[in-house]
């Protein structure tokens, strides 16, 4: 999977005129931070010297570190990045959304596309599919794959389905209906509507 790095520059000063002088220079040289997964990240500094920071282990490659077995800024700058939001942390990579190119944090293991806050569809929300420009609302999102959920009476799977064609299968299955309502994000839906299903990558969440 794809993770992205923080960029590089300056953070904002603190007003805490008490900081070590290693805190100080974590929080205000400019350097990226890129998380590689395992609790490791890749730390580029202003003069272009990059290094490795293994955070749960407390180690980093640079001189500061190896020679003097300090907390480097290096270290220090990672524990910053984590804590303000801008880098995952130790068992989290960062993936851009299937949607837009916003970052989220997702665990190492995910498989699957990735949606931000603005592009997560629930029950309750409207859709519009990709191939017909269609607007529907959402009913279900399952955990099932495309692949793995037959379309009755005609016994294909979802991802086998013609105009499926062009989307993964291995992503979730979205149930919609036709026409456009109103559904309580908890409702019963009405029986006198039809659910389809969809591969999840072929919906759009409307604006």
């Amino acid at each position: 999977m794809k993770t992205t790095a923080s960029p590089k520059a300056p953070l904002p000063v603190p007003s805490n005129d008490h900081l070590e002088e290693r805190s100080r220079r974590a929080r205000v040289e400019p350097m990226s931070v890129l998380a590689l997964g395992d609790g490791l990240y890749e730390i580029e500094s202003a003069n272009d010297h990059t290094y490795l920071v293994d955070l749960p282990a407390g180690r980093c490659t640079c001189p500061d570190h190896v020679f003097r077995g300090v907390r480097c800024k290096h270290i220090r700058r990672v524990a910053i990045e984590i804590n303000e939001g801008r880098t995952p942390p130790p068992g989290r990579i960062a993936v851009e959304c299937h949607d837009c190119e916003t970052a989220v944090f997702v665990d190492e293991d995910h498989d699957g596309p990735v949606y931000c806050d603005d592009h997560e569809i629930r029950p309750g929300d409207p859709v519009v599919d990709r191939e017909t420009g269609d607007r529907l609302t959402v009913v279900d999102v399952s955990v099932l794959r495309a692949d793995a959920v037959r379309i009755r009476p005609e016994g294909t799977t979802v991802a086998e389905y013609g105009t499926n064609e062009n989307y993964d299968p291995d992503v979730p299955v979205v149930g919609a209906i036709y026409p456009h309502a109103t559904v309580a994000r908890n409702g019963v839906v009405p029986e006198s509507l039809k659910v389809y299903v969809f591969p999840r990558t072929r919906l759009e969440k409307a604006t």
